[in-house]
């Protein structure tokens, strides 16, 4: 078993680990879909959403506000239908209104009783602003993609979190639900992971491209991780 004394910092990835983004992704593409009289299931969405996204950020540098509107003429460019101007600012600015997990801030509030709290995260900074206000938290740092001008799986971000933190990485517990984005990489980087396996009771990878990575420890959710915490701390 993981010994999660040895840790005294935890940096998260944010969508998809304590905001539930998939639900926020669905809310938030249904109707332009059905504007357009486009049927496709909610794994396709989350399957096509994860393509796209991925095909974006990987390219040069824009903001995710920018990655989302290109997302939705992505939608439009496979699905045989023309996005209004209306519908890709509402889908690119629908972050602040995607939903945290029920166990996200019971977990964080445990969690920081142990750790110093960085969220680690491929989102702008006004955006993230207002999904802040659904976490509750006062986290020691938030390093978002627009910061470090690139995109998790890229491993400047992961240099850049290992730089802002400030202790040696062998005290840096990665969590993440994507292992595209954030275990593959945070392992490559040689940092010990955390996956949150959100989607543990369902098939496939959701709104995250496809990927193989072998965490250090695997929970099913945060309140989990949480508990596996206050054990190993005796609290």
């Amino acid at each position: 078993m993981l010994d999660l004394t040895r840790f005294s910092v935890l940096t998260f990835d944010c969508y998809g680990t304590l905001i539930d983004w998939e639900t926020g992704i669905l809310n938030a593409l249904r109707p332009i879909l059905a504007a357009h009289g486009v049927a496709r299931s909610d794994d396709e969405t989350l399957e096509l959403f994860g393509e796209l996204e991925a095909e974006l950020e990987a390219g040069p540098y824009r903001t995710y506000q920018e990655v989302l509107a290109l997302v939705v003429d992505g939608f439009g460019e496979r699905l045989g239908f023309q996005p209004t101007a209306s519908e890709r600012e509402a889908f690119s600015t629908s972050v602040g209104d995607w939903p945290a997990f029920s166990d996200t801030v019971e977990a964080l509030h445990a969690l920081a009783k142990h750790y110093r709290l960085v969220i680690l995260s491929n989102v702008d900074d006004a955006l993230f602003a207002g999904s802040a206000k659904r976490l509750q938290t006062d986290f020691a740092d938030v390093i978002t993609a627009q910061q470090v001008g690139s995109y998790k799986p890229d491993p400047r971000n992961f240099a850049v979190a290992l730089e802002r933190v400030g202790v040696e990485r062998e005290r840096v517990l990665h969590v993440a639900q994507s292992l595209f984005h954030d275990i593959a990489p945070a392992n490559a980087a040689g940092l010990t992971t955390v996956w949150v396996n959100r989607r543990y009771n369902r098939p496939g990878f959701g709104a995250t491209p496809p990927a193989s990575a072998q965490p250090a420890l695997e929970v099913p959710d945060l309140a989990t991780l949480a508990r596996l915490a206050d054990a190993a701390f005796g609290a």
